[in-house]
């Protein structure tokens, strides 16, 4: 439930952010002296583009993708109400001794099994998530700027998989 209202939150604050913006000066009146909270996180990890046709760093742009403000805001609130389903089935069938067999009482799932499945596949979808994002093999990459953050460009970045990239 806590992460369908934090994706929901991200959503709705997002598409709310994206009602309010003007886009129209991002030198003289750029999104963080608008207040705006969640679009530079967003535009920080890559995302610049606009379904209303405009970009980040002034230009106009036909084609933004899926992955635009507003495909990015839908996805946290399609994401928020398929958590929020998730929640609503956990807490109808809390009650464990449903899934007993009534001869024997013992259960009848391998719960730690379960439970290590759902792990690892939300490491695995994390992981990929970040490697396809950050690589730019499927995303945009990152922001990548100067010390100040007054320059700044999407770039992809070319990670090192080995014991090298753990040291920061």
């Amino acid at each position: 439930m806590h992460t369908a209202l934090v994706a929901g939150w991200a959503g709705s604050m997002a598409l709310y952010e994206l009602a309010v913006f003007d886009p129209s000066d991002p030198v003289l009146d750029p999104m963080w002296r608008q207040g705006m909270f969640v679009i530079p996180f967003m535009t920080r990890l890559g995302i610049t583009n606009s379904w209303g046709g405009w970009n980040i760093t002034g230009g106009a742009i036909t084609n933004p993708g899926i992955w635009s403000y507003e495909g990015v805001a839908r996805a946290h609130i399609v994401f928020s109400g398929l958590c929020f389903l998730a929640a609503i089935w956990h807490w109808v069938y809390w009650d464990l001794e449903i899934f007993c067999y009534e001869r024997t009482g013992k259960p009848s799932l391998d719960l730690p099994k379960i439970f290590g499945i759902h792990l690892f596949l939300a490491g695995v979808a994390c992981f990929g998530f970040g490697a396809f994002h950050v690589t730019g093999l499927y995303g945009p990459g990152i922001w990548v700027s100067d010390p100040y953050g007054l320059t700044g460009r999407i770039q992809s970045v070319n990670p090192a998989w080995g014991v090298e990239g753990f040291d920061s």
